[in-house]
């Protein structure tokens, strides 16, 4: 595990082409979440900060798919104008019932391959579902949604032994998930409090999944 706290926009410039095998990440989608009311309209303490009062700009992309050879994104819908044309997407089902929250969210994938679903039970940040308890990132993803794309990853590379970036860490999620894996992961965050947040979260988890 490497976490790193900086921008990763000049963090990536020090990785050589192409020695990420896989980019895996949630960047900001530019939507404003920070300002936003979640939870059924009632305030959740998030630290907020202005890391989603715009989306990255295109350099961070070219820096992004420079540095690995395959990548996943979240929030493809909103950054599709970053990405280039792909068939292999992946549609996370939320399975959320009748909620106000979105059904589901588009997943870019860098491979060549038919639309799969997903199904992970997530109810954005509402606080009366069990599984979402002890949310620390208003864009939080659940663990299990990340361990179903690196499997997918696997499935479609046969490879087991390979390195996992996030350059929008958050929270520290898909990190939590390479651990569990097994899998090499590098994390870079630059807001100060999520870094902190992420490097506790992270830490906390191998040290109880080691005992």
């Amino acid at each position: 595990m490497q976490l790193i706290h900086g921008d990763c926009l000049e963090k990536m410039k020090d990785i050589p082409d192409k020695s990420i095998d896989l980019i895996l990440t949630d960047p900001p989608y530019g939507i404003g979440v920070t300002k936003m009311k979640l939870g059924n309209a009632k305030e959740q303490k998030f630290h907020r900060g202005e890391w989603d009062a715009t989306t990255p700009s295109m350099e961070y992309f070219n820096e992004l798919f420079r540095v690995s050879k395959n990548q996943i994104v979240f929030g493809a819908d909103q950054l599709c104008h970053y990405l280039p044309i792909s068939r292999g997407w992946v549609f996370w089902d939320k399975n959320n019932g009748a909620s106000s929250f979105a059904d589901g969210e588009l997943i870019w994938t860098s491979f060549d391959y038919p639309l799969r679903k997903k199904i992970v039970h997530w109810v954005g940040s509402a606080p009366k579902w069990e599984d979402t308890k002890g949310k620390v990132h208003p864009t939080q993803k659940p663990v299990k949604i990340i361990e179903l794309l690196l499997d997918f990853y696997i499935e479609r590379t046969k490879i087991t032994r390979f390195c996992v970036l996030d350059p929008f860490m958050g929270s520290g999620t898909t990190g939590v998930a390479c651990g569990n894996r097994g899998i090499d992961f590098i994390g870079i965050e630059k807001d100060d409090k999520y870094f902190e947040i992420a490097k506790k979260r992270i830490e906390e988890h191998l040290t109880t999944a080691s005992t």
